[in-house]
């Protein structure tokens, strides 16, 4: 089926690592053009020759901190200089560093919402700007933990519950304009390889999150027995990003997860 995604301008935040990585490269298979917001810029080239491998009509990286208004507008501009406008933007940057909510400090609640919250109002707020005149689609990526509350993710899944609210809000404000916003939920989702992770991201050090052991007793309590791959989010995204497919859809909260949450 063809998604319609071709020529189109998007987008993607945290483009080139573990989730990011694979959006990217699913934009790129189906031609769009692709902005790729990245604060590791080394990585987001990486990425960006795989994806002219696959067949994206161009792309771009720009080194972008999210949290800095001034250069998220920057990086738009960008995208719109180079390709006339804006269809998708994927809000996909997400940070988090698993511990008790006890065990934390202010500061740390500072930067975990920045980088979940904070960064993607700057960039929602800055391409809707552009995205009023023509329309188009956001998808953000929240988590399962906003939706059912997780140990050692307090702020994070608060953050992302918040991202969940924000955008059924966009939603209905900005639907008159022809402008559909949804988000996608992961559950745990590993990269398939280390280099796919860039150097900043919080699955550097993946034993750092979990242990192989508990990669496998998570995956055991999954109704689909697996734990989740970039691509199962790419491919929800693609989806939601096509008015193809998806031109009803809007103020959606999807969980791609294996089952772990289930809400109806």
């Amino acid at each position: 089926m063809d998604l319609e995604l071709g020529g189109k301008s998007v987008i993607v935040t945290g483009g080139a690592s573990n989730i990011g990585r694979a959006i990217t490269l699913g934009f790129a298979r189906e031609g769009a053009n692709i902005t790729v917001a990245e604060l590791d810029a080394e990585q987001g080239e990486k990425v960006a020759e795989e994806a002219r491998k696959l067949g994206a009509a161009d792309i771009q990286v720009v080194k972008t901190d999210i949290t800095d208004m001034a250069q998220v507008k920057n990086m738009v501009d960008a995208a719109v200089g180079k390709f006339g406008g804006v269809d998708v933007l994927v809000n996909n940057v997400g940070w988090d560093d698993l511990m008790f909510f006890m065990q934390t400090t202010p500061d740390f609640w500072e930067k975990i919402i920045k980088i979940n919250f904070i960064g993607m109002l700057n960039c929602t707020y800055t391409v809707l700007e552009h995205m009023v005149k023509n329309g188009g689609a956001i998808v953000s990526v929240s988590s399962d933990a906003s939706r059912q509350g997780e140990p050692r993710e307090a702020v994070y899944g608060a953050m992302k519950a918040g991202v969940n609210s924000f955008m059924k809000t966009i939603a209905k404000e900005n639907g008159r304009y022809g402008i559909r916003c949804n988000v996608v939920c992961p559950g745990v989702t590993i990269p398939d390889m280390d280099e796919e992770v860039a150097e900043g991201s919080m699955w550097a050090d993946r034993n750092a999150m979990f242990t192989e052991d508990q990669f496998a007793k998570i995956a055991a309590t999954l109704p689909l027995k697996k734990l989740g791959r970039p691509q199962d989010l790419a491919n929800a995204i693609l989806f939601l990003s096509s008015n193809a497919v998806a031109g009803h859809v809007t103020g959606q909260v999807l969980s791609v997860s294996g089952g772990y949450s289930m809400v109806g």
